[in-house]
């Protein structure tokens, strides 16, 4: 063992216990977190890492969040763009407290390296294919479960009417072009569901893909709403899905 993930699960409850549980959104974050957790060493796994790596991956996913519980007890959002860089707030807090977590010191700039990364709209320039390595694992570990959260959870007890007057030419031709939608204040209010499905655009490995494509979250998020444009929806569905099934072949 190289890392006691036990440890560091239960060091990450004690810390949110700061936190009210009572809030849906704390609560949010803290299964996210965990689930994250589990798809980065799910990902790890399949890819054949060691066992060091698979034990870095999944730390490396159970704290990636660790600044949201203060971005929403303070600043009641997480909107990054009405806020502060969650990401960058969480290298912050590992700076701190980073040995509650994991006893050495052997991946410290490796683990706040992967977590400040994980929400850009790109990974920065100049890493080692090492470095990457975790970079790209957890930022598809964390887009994983925002789909299953889209599944199960985001948009619950409302339908979602979708209209193409919502829809804007420069999303769609993110679309076309296979591009992840860049958030920030002149797409705030895009439609949560498309912004949400282009995540697809940037996962990086096969095994990722693979699980994406056995769970079925693309077909199954499409499929809880009523559009009043079917055939446009069904038009980015399709391509959506070729474009798994284009990178799982590859």
């Amino acid at each position: 063992m190289f890392i006691d993930l036990e440890k560091a699960k239960n060091e990450f409850i004690n810390y949110t216990n700061n936190y009210d549980s009572n809030d849906d959104m704390i609560e949010l974050k803290i299964s996210h977190s965990l689930r994250v957790m589990e798809f980065a060493k799910n990902i790890a796994t399949q890819m054949n890492l060691n066992e060091e790596d698979i034990e870095i991956a999944a730390v490396i996913g159970l704290l990636h969040d660790i600044g949201r519980f203060d971005q929403q007890t303070i600043y009641k959002t997480y909107s990054d763009l009405n806020s502060f860089d969650h990401g960058d707030y969480a290298v912050e807090i590992l700076d701190r407290d980073i040995r509650k977590y994991v006893e050495t010191d052997k991946y410290d700039s490796l683990i706040k390296l992967a977590i400040k990364n994980h929400n850009k709209y790109e990974i920065e320039k100049g890493l080692s294919d090492r470095e990457l390595l975790f970079c790209k694992i957890i930022r598809d570990a964390d887009k994983l479960d925002i789909l299953y959260q889209s599944t199960y959870r985001f948009w619950s007890g409302k339908e979602e009417i979708i209209n193409n007057s919502n829809i804007l030419d420069n999303v769609l031709i993110s679309i076309n072009n296979e591009h992840l939608i860049k958030k920030d204040k002149k797409y705030e209010n895009i439609n949560s569901v498309l912004f949400t499905v282009c995540f697809v655009f940037d996962i990086n490995f096969k095994e990722s893909f693979k699980i994406l494509k056995q769970e079925n979250y693309i077909n199954k998020i499409f499929d809880r709403f009523n559009y009043k444009d079917p055939q446009l929806l069904l038009n980015i569905k399709n391509k959506i899905n070729n474009y798994i099934d284009k990178q799982i072949n590859n």
